[in-house]
């Protein structure tokens, strides 16, 4: 250890840390911005957008961030409530801030870090969970002027559409869904990239909105450009090409994982392609001057598609979408790998990939509608809007976390390393052969990059979910990581311990810096001696399902993440339940106020599951 910097941040933390002369520019929970000088590990600066934390329940999937940009002499960052906000990277003063949502009655937020192209500020927005519609706009970099914004799905077919992109997928919509009013999804809330020598950039998609395909598009159709990745013109937002990775989303497939744009011999031709490993589990190399695949493989198991055609499009299984009954999605809604980067080694000529696998079981909500409060649908008492049950029946896939290291020439795991626990960190690779990581339960690792030997390890003192980054400064080379465990998974699950705060460590070769002092999670006992009736029951696990456990999780079942589990709260806060969800001391850490959305009536009900579950 060089050295380590608290990031006084108690929830996920998904930056990966990037470093210009000599200063690290980091974020952490809650969009709030660190400048750190990385010769000491001391703070320069910090700056704190001041996010509503009544506002924690519009992001599905903890209140993170995942970066900065830097351009020019500024510092571009995505405020969780929709802003985009210029900093002087000298100072850390704002210089310019600008409102990104377009309609603020839907729960738009945004969660990804900022890329800069040519003068430009990119950002996409987060949302489809909860029905919106998803777009990117570019901005001045100097001045924060909106350059252009192309949507990623087309809006009311009864009002003109915003280019020829919109109108040609339109087609792909039955308009007897609705979609428009229900948004739609494909947000881009995460993954852009550029190639400057082809001024193409490419945008990964998201989701459908509602999950269900049969609510938002009874029909069916492609319903693009949803599960895709799009390139447009950096200069105009002009539409270029599209390959659709999902057609048809029915299981929150997203494209958004980051993409790695590299030179590839194959079949004894160079090729100019993206590496892209989204949800659904298969492995592509799409050639990024057309758009056209080259291969698709998958690199875990898969139960909806059984590979790919000559057309680029996917042989669905009768797995794939059976109707009126509880089927297993394997991968599951978290994804076969999730946001967390992968790396891209031309040495090796290999892709070093957090993959894994979160047993998830789905069945549409027939009686959905938009915005309705659906008994038994997790989410809808917060706004979710998926039309879709998520584990009416126990899923038979088993949970597992793994390291792959993927040729995608031959498309084909040279070697894995097998973890504890899915939500693991993202990866970097090095010149010299290496392979970093951090796992869920609490470790970073380097490993040989060509053998997948372990090669070293340091406790952490909590989860980690992101990636690395490696500098030189003063002829020395040093490797960052900044901690934190969250995400949507780790809000209510871990597999450790320890907790510690968001906190930098930043490793050098013979650093004498000792580790610092971890703090052993204590789980109290499990709940007992709460009052209840056991008829309320059934009408609790309802609301409980609503409204509570894609936070909280199972009482007594799931061990907590960030979040704690009420299975394990002291009996006096569960049998003054009301206390704390309408109006509660909790809504500054991002709790939701339940006032207006769950009755008196309720909390009886809510009491008898939390304690019935425990006692079960």
């Amino acid at each position: 250890l060089a050295w380590s910097y608290d990031l006084g941040s108690k929830r996920g933390v998904e930056a990966t840390p990037l470093v210009v002369d000599g200063i690290m520019y980091v974020t952490a929970s809650w969009s709030v911005v660190h400048a750190i000088d990385v010769r000491s590990g001391k703070k320069i600066w910090t700056y704190d957008p001041k996010v509503p934390r009544e506002l924690g329940y519009r992001g599905c999937c903890d209140v993170v961030n995942r970066g900065v940009a830097l351009y020019e002499g500024k510092v571009y960052v995505g405020a969780f409530d929709g802003r985009l906000i210029a900093l002087d990277a000298a100072t850390g003063k704002k210089v310019w801030e600008k409102d990104t949502i377009i309609d603020h009655k839907h729960s738009y937020t945004i969660t990804g870090a900022p890329r800069v192209f040519k003068g430009k500020v990119i950002i996409g927005n987060g949302g489809a969970e909860y029905g919106v519609r998803g777009y990117i706009t570019a901005y001045d970099a100097k001045t924060g002027a909106q350059k252009w914004r192309w949507f990623t799905v087309p809006g009311d077919p009864s009002k003109p559409f915003e280019d020829e992109s919109m109108a040609r997928a339109a087609k792909t919509w039955d308009p007897s869904g609705k979609y428009w009013e229900v948004g739609g999804g494909g947000t881009a809330w995460e993954t852009l990239t550029f190639d400057p020598e082809l001024n193409l950039m490419y945008v990964g998609t998201g989701n459908g909105s509602p999950w269900s395909q049969r609510k938002r598009s009874p029909a069916g159709g492609d319903n693009l450009y949803l599960a895709s990745i799009v390139a447009l013109d950096p200069d105009t937002g002009k539409y270029v090409w599209h390959y659709q990775e999902t057609p048809g989303d029915n299981w929150d497939y997203t494209s958004t994982q980051p993409m790695i744009l590299a030179d590839l011999k194959i079949e004894g031709q160079p090729r100019k392609v993206i590496l892209h490993a989204p949800k659904n589990g298969f492995f592509y190399v799409i050639d990024r001057t057309n758009g056209k695949l080259i291969s698709a493989k998958n690199f875990v198991d898969v139960n909806w598609a059984s590979g790919y055609d000559a057309n680029g499009r996917p042989i669905e299984t009768d797995m794939a979408r059976p109707e009126g009954k509880p089927y297993d999605a394997i991968p599951g809604p978290y994804g076969a790998h999730n946001w967390h980067p992968m790396s891209y080694n031309p040495q090796t000529g290999l892709v070093y990939l957090p993959a894994q696998n979160i047993p998830v079981n789905l069945m549409d909500d027939k009686n959905w509608s938009f915005n309705a409060k659906s008994p038994g649908e997790p989410g809808s008492g917060t706004g979710w809007n998926i039309g879709t049950f998520m584990n009416p029946a126990p899923p038979k896939s088993k949970p597992f976390g793994r390291l792959i290291a993927w040729d995608p020439v031959q498309q084909k795991a040279v070697w894995t390393q097998e973890h504890v626990s899915p939500w693991n960190g993202g990866t970097l690779t090095t010149a010299g052969n290496l392979v970093f990581q951090g796992t869920a339960d609490g470790r970073f690792v380097a490993y040989n990059a060509k053998t997948g030997e372990k090669l070293w390890e340091v406790a952490t003192g909590t989860g980690v979910v992101a990636a690395p980054s490696t500098y030189v400064v003063d002829g020395k080379q040093y490797v960052s990581i900044a901690v934190g465990w969250g995400g949507v998974y780790g809000l209510s699950q871990r597999a450790t311990e320890q907790v510690g705060p968001g906190t930098v460590y930043t490793f050098v070769l013979d650093g004498k810096t000792p580790m610092p002092a971890f703090v052993t999670q204590q789980q109290g006992a499990l709940l007992s001696g709460v009052k209840y009736n056991p008829a309320d029951i059934e009408a609790g696990t309802a609301l409980y399902v609503s409204n509570c456990v894609l936070c909280h999780g199972v009482p007594g079942v799931d061990r907590g993440g960030n979040i704690p589990n009420l299975g394990y709260k002291d009996a006096g806060f569960i049998e003054h339940l009301d206390n704390f969800i309408f109006h509660g001391p909790a809504m500054e850490r991002g709790m939701p106020d339940f006032t207006g959305k769950l009755s008196m009536e309720d909390v009886p009900k809510l009491k008898a599951f939390i304690q019935g579950t425990v006692d079960a």
